[in-house]
């Protein structure tokens, strides 16, 4: 069965005769007729019948007519869809983000891009900056949010936003009460949680950088890797911590949030992808930096 055939028996449904299909598709009546014959012979069923008042489909012929419509019409489309997917229009994007992105730029980079871009499908996975070099490389996401520095060979990290720092306190933290700043120099000797080197290098380098500024080296008493586990640690009480100013969205009544006096080292924010992304990932790239020069 070929797609002649498929229009072939459109034609003769339609026309309720096959002398008025075969001149519609310009050519004569009888191959028209073996053509049909043929159809039939193959499906293992009448398609049509012949009587007085005309050439009338069979229940399984409407049946077969309704669904050849259905694959032309698609067929037509094929062309269309492609050129939309080469354009970036349409498709599917798997996006990997950190969970700090979670709480203001993820939520409305989305947004935008869904308004913009309705034909592109959303895949989201919460990874770590290492867990996305690792995804981007095996083809699991497309791209990422992702914290710098990242210098892997393949990547390309366009920075997008920085963020300062601000520490997260136990609510009944005494060094702190009545304070909405502190001096670095009152956070020696406190203990932290911080979120391992491997999981966010430059979030760690920056933690140190801070605490070096204070003139202290931070005591570790707890690490995590996402950092909702890690403000959830500063509300029980096992340290503070130094987390991206967008974390003071994650408000609870156990832990409060105070800017630091000095210093505005903090961390910068970007979308990681492959040299050769599709066409989707600048879309993508175009909505999370849209969203971000609407805020300066």
């Amino acid at each position: 069965m070929e797609l002649r055939h498929l229009r072939y028996a459109i034609a003769v449904a339609d026309e309720r005769s096959v002398l008025r299909a075969a001149t519609r598709l310009h050519m004569s009546q009888p191959p028209l007729s073996t053509q049909i014959r043929q159809l039939e012979e193959e499906i293992g069923t009448p398609l049509f019948l012949r009587g007085s008042r005309g050439v009338v489909p069979t229940p399984a012929g409407q049946a077969f007519v309704d669904e050849a419509r259905a694959i032309l019409a698609r067929i037509e489309q094929l062309g269309p869809a492609a050129q939309r997917a080469a354009r970036g229009e349409s498709g599917m994007l798997s996006i990997g983000f950190v969970s700090i992105t979670d709480f203001g730029l993820l939520p409305a980079a989305l947004k935008r891009f869904r308004e913009a871009w309705p034909g592109i499908a959303v895949h989201l996975h919460e990874l770590t900056t290492d867990a996305q070099i690792d995804a981007l490389a095996d083809e699991r996401i497309d791209v990422g949010l992702a914290l710098a520095p990242v210098s892997e060979a393949g990547l390309r990290f366009v920075p997008i936003a920085r963020e300062r720092l601000v520490l997260a306190v136990p609510a009944d933290h005494a060094a702190t009460l009545g304070r909405r700043r502190v001096t670095l120099a009152r956070l020696a000797g406190e203990p932290f949680v911080m979120v391992p080197r491997r999981y966010a290098p430059g979030l760690h380098a920056s933690v140190l950088a801070l605490c070096d500024a204070g003139g202290f080296v931070p005591q570790v008493a707890q690490e995590a890797r996402q950092m909702q586990t890690v403000i959830a640690l500063v509300a029980g009480g096992l340290g503070i911590a130094l987390v991206p100013e967008s974390m003071t969205k994650l408000q609870r009544p156990d832990v409060r949030y105070l800017r630091l006096q000095e210093g505005r080292v903090g961390i910068e924010i970007g979308c990681l992808h492959r040299v050769d992304a599709a066409p989707p990932v600048a879309r993508f790239i175009e909505a999370v930096s849209a969203v971000t020069a609407a805020k300066r």
